[in-house]
């Protein structure tokens, strides 16, 4: 999930490692926590996988100079093959892999937001059938816990649904006629 966030933001600007770890805080707080530990020998990796480069080195203010990272076209490519990838992963982790892929739905074509959207919204109707078929404890804190969860997935689909619905969607075969 980082690297897909890393990949995505870097293909937007160009930005140092510090940068980029305040960036990926800001839309992935409520996914995964993000550490320098992490970011740093990411982007050693990427780099040494040709998905990124340095496109600069910006001094810094009395301290070590910033490296400016950018991504390449190898790099542009993994991010799309991570953004259509759908690992077999925990629910958690599903949830929030989704999450940041919707961060970078203006970057991809409409026919493949409708796509990622009718994915999700196939697995947490899934879900939703798999808790609902749970029969009920009768521990009434465990029963709320179960409730609070179907409400969250009803809530999930509901919001997924409206913005299937919402989506401004032409297919591309079709936008030469359009004037899009």
């Amino acid at each position: 999930m980082l690297e897909l966030s890393a990949l995505g933001l870097l293909q937007r600007s160009p930005l140092h490692g510090y940068r980029l770890k305040q960036q990926l805080e800001l839309f992935m707080s409520n996914c995964i926590s993000v550490n320098y530990g992490a970011i740093y020998p990411l982007l050693k990796r990427l780099q040494e996988q040709d998905l990124i480069a340095t496109l600069a080195e910006e001094s810094g203010n009395g301290g070590p100079s910033r490296k400016i990272y950018t991504v390449t076209p190898k790099g542009r490519e993994r991010w799309r093959q991570k953004m259509l990838d759908h690992p077999h992963e925990s629910w958690v982790n599903s949830r929030s892999r989704f999450g940041i892929k919707f961060f970078f739905f203006s970057d991809i074509e409409p026919e493949l937001r409708v796509k990622l959207l009718e994915q999700r919204l196939i697995v947490c109707k899934g879900r939703q059938e798999s808790v609902a078929a749970q029969l009920l404890p009768e521990d009434p804190y465990q029963k709320e816990a179960w409730l609070k969860h179907l409400a969250i997935l009803t809530d999930e689909i509901e919001w997924l649904e409206a913005q299937l619905s919402n989506l401004s969607f032409v297919p591309s075969h079709l936008s030469q006629f359009l004037g899009s």
